[in-house]
């Protein structure tokens, strides 16, 4: 059974440098699997952090995580650094998917792919609401070009 190929580096429009910790290597002697969730959230929300879309405290509306998933490709070690590929997928009316790849720093194959998809809600009904336009030009900055 054949495997579709992961994305490439240039699918990615931002990237995300992270080094590996010593304690994210399993007993196999790799980075555990669920360490590259936790690489996903810290790429995706310093990038909306750093473009003003995220306030940590008091923010509205706010993200939840609905779906997320990963594949992967090839092992990930400490001392490793690696970038997190970034981009939007999907832009949807109160929900956007991302892209992510992990990257080790110098090698342009994936060493792993994911997806993670955000539902915007009210802080405080916790209900979907539609993202804000101003919201959706900062989105399509880092869009795909299947995204809209």
């Amino acid at each position: 059974m054949s495997r579709t190929p992961l994305r490439p580096r240039t699918a990615y429009r931002h990237f995300a440098p992270i080094s590996t910790r010593w304690h994210d290597n399993d007993v196999y002697g790799h980075v555990n699997n669920v360490v590259y969730y936790g690489w996903f959230d810290t790429a995706v929300n310093a990038w909306l952090i750093d473009n003003g879309l995220l306030q940590i405290e008091g923010g509205n509306p706010i993200g939840l995580v609905v779906e997320t998933g990963c594949r992967y490709a090839a092992p990930v070690a400490f001392p490793q650094r690696i970038e997190i590929g970034v981009t939007v997928a999907r832009l949807g009316s109160s929900s956007v998917t991302y892209h992510l790849g992990v990257f080790v720093e110098g090698i342009d194959e994936a060493a792993a792919e994911g997806h993670f998809t955000h539902v915007y809600v009210d802080a405080r009904t916790r209900r979907p609401t539609p993202l804000p336009e101003a919201w959706r030009a900062v989105l399509l900055t880092i869009a795909s070009d299947q995204s809209a």
